[in-house]
């Protein structure tokens, strides 16, 4: 599931960018994998010219690799790079939070308290599915795109490169418990309006998940 995003403003390259992007994560297309513009226009109904726009900008951004006389490959995420990738969340996700400390009213730690308690019982019934999309919805309220929209800009095009999907990785039901109170420990501090520690909490909760996956895909 991508990040939230009103439709009505995005142009037609970004929808063919969200569409791949989605088509990536849920493991339709995996690493290796070819995906033509005819597939895309076939599913959005748009023509070639924002498809391949689409293309050259998930390539910079790498999600795909454009080969000649080939076309748009699926990249996957080397092993190497998941440290740096984890590292940079946290770093531009703190960033965020002290930026953009505004955004973070009543009605907005209450969406979070919300999807927290989302979170518990998903994790609660062994659904991981809703648990990571709920993850999301928790990373999409405490980067706002108004008060921090570089930065959010950034974690947007970051997006997916440390997906368990992506990374073909199964997170456990422990990782998830201890990701979860990763995530009341950010909001517990956003709550008490300490910007600055609920920052240094999301650079460790990116550093664990990192961690995590770099542990598991040693193992492989």
């Amino acid at each position: 599931m991508l990040p939230n995003t009103d439709t009505d403003f995005l142009t037609k390259t970004d929808l063919a960018k969200r569409h791949i992007q989605t088509l990536v994560l849920s493991g339709v297309y995996a690493p290796g994998d070819r995906i033509t513009t005819r597939e895309v226009a076939r599913a959005l109904g748009i023509s070639d010219t924002p498809i391949r726009e689409a293309f050259q900008s998930l390539a910079s951004e790498g999600w795909l690799q454009i080969q000649q006389h080939v076309g748009a490959i699926v990249q996957g995420v080397k092993v190497e790079q998941v440290r740096e990738i984890s590292r940079l969340r946290g770093a531009v996700g703190g960033l965020a939070i002290e930026i953009g400390w505004l955004a973070f009213d009543e009605a907005r730690l209450q969406a979070i308290d919300d999807v927290l308690d989302e979170m518990q019982l998903a994790l609660d019934n062994d659904d991981y599915d809703s648990f990571g999309m709920k993850n999301y919805e928790f990373h999409d309220l405490i980067s706002d795109r108004d008060h921090a929209p570089w930065c959010r800009r950034f974690l947007d095009s970051m997006y997916g490169h440390m997906s368990p999907k992506r990374l073909r990785i199964t997170p456990t039901k422990e990782r998830m418990a201890a990701a979860l109170q990763e995530h009341r420990d950010i909001q517990s501090k956003l709550r008490e309006g300490e910007f600055a520690e609920a920052a240094r909490r999301v650079e460790i909760h990116e550093r664990n998940a990192g961690d995590f996956y770099l542990d598991i895909l040693a193992k492989d």
